[in-house]
């Protein structure tokens, strides 16, 4: 059933998105904050499910959105094609260098997967800074387009926040597949996995491609939000920073790049003036990360058992279970 609490993500998601897009136009500042904090969930979710759900530790989930974004900035600037072929190049071609990438480095450790995809994220900077005719260089790509019918900010935060929602929905049906099962026990025992018969190396690269498309997707929407793309934009510091508001939210939980993206978007808002800003996004994220080892979500299911558990234990006995314990 399409009410039943195996979609629970997808309903909560459809609640938070419709209070951002209601609520976000009552201030332009505020509309700027949730149209980024929207494209970096897309983000974030990406680097949720290839590290929280697949456990690939991967470092290039910045430059898989470069990629989504400067396919699209080329094709709007250069060759005049609508964006809506943009975004089938934007997630593509993440998509195809993802499961390439998949098949090499999910064989490595967690660290060496770290080290391998933060060097393909690099490598990929060195390239956008010197193919001048292609990405435009230092310089890089102005005058994107906006989206046909999306011009105003209102109107593209519902379109950003539709996005988000796609990739809930996808990422828990996916979850609750016999895939997601499959990829629960690859995640947990490899060896068991592969004993079971488990295709493990097709399964993992097929979730990095769909983390890639996802994190092109994202990419897409900031081209043409921005209307300027350039090696900056994109970098390796954006895929730190998802892969930090996958951990701070809770990577283990669908929902949780979703939260830390708000979470640390919001501290960055509020903090202070720039100079102490580092000092105090820091102290925060170590704060939370102290106090949350799993994220935020895996805080509150905790504290959500242990309320249930106090109401169990406070509840009163029936009389089947005074006579039992009687006996």
């Amino acid at each position: 059933m399409i009410f039943s609490a195996r979609r629970r993500n997808t309903w909560i998601m459809l609640v938070v998105g419709g209070l951002a897009c209601a609520l976000a136009p009552l201030s332009p500042t505020w509309l700027d904050t949730v149209i980024h904090t929207g494209i970096f969930s897309l983000i974030a979710l990406s680097a949720g499910l290839s590290f929280g759900q697949a456990g690939i530790l991967s470092m290039a989930q910045g430059a898989f959105a470069a990629i989504g974004a400067y396919a699209t900035a080329v094709c709007a600037t250069r060759l005049g094609l609508p964006a809506w072929i943009g975004l089938a190049l934007a997630m593509t071609l993440p998509a195809a260098l993802a499961w390439g990438l998949a098949r090499t480095v999910t064989r490595m450790p967690e660290l060496a997967t770290a080290l391998a995809t933060l060097a393909l994220a690099t490598l990929l900077e060195i390239v956008a800074r010197n193919w001048d005719s292609v990405t435009g260089g230092y310089v890089g790509i102005a005058g994107i387009p906006p989206i046909a019918g999306f011009e105003s900010g209102w109107r593209f935060n519902i379109l950003v926040w539709v996005f988000v929602l796609l990739a809930v929905l996808l990422y828990e049906n996916l979850m609750n597949s016999a895939h997601g099962r499959a990829l629960n026990i690859v995640r947990h025992d490899r060896t068991r996995a592969m004993a079971d018969g488990i295709a493990v190396a097709p399964l993992l690269s097929a979730m990095l491609a769909t983390s890639g498309a996802m994190a092109g997707a994202g990419g897409w929407l900031y081209a043409h939000y921005i209307t300027y793309m350039s090696p900056q934009s994109l970098d390796t510091h954006v895929s730190i920073s998802a892969l930090l508001m996958a951990v701070v939210g809770g990577a283990g939980y669908i929902l949780g790049p979703v939260l830390g993206t708000f979470l640390l978007n919001l501290l960055a808002k509020l903090l202070p003036a720039q100079e102490a800003q580092g000092l105090f996004y820091g102290t925060a994220l170590v704060a939370i990360l102290v106090i949350a080892p799993e994220g935020l979500m895996g805080w509150l299911h905790r504290l959500a058992r242990r309320i249930a558990a106090r109401r169990a234990r406070k509840r009163p006995a029936t009389h089947q279970q005074a006579v039992e314990a009687a006996q």
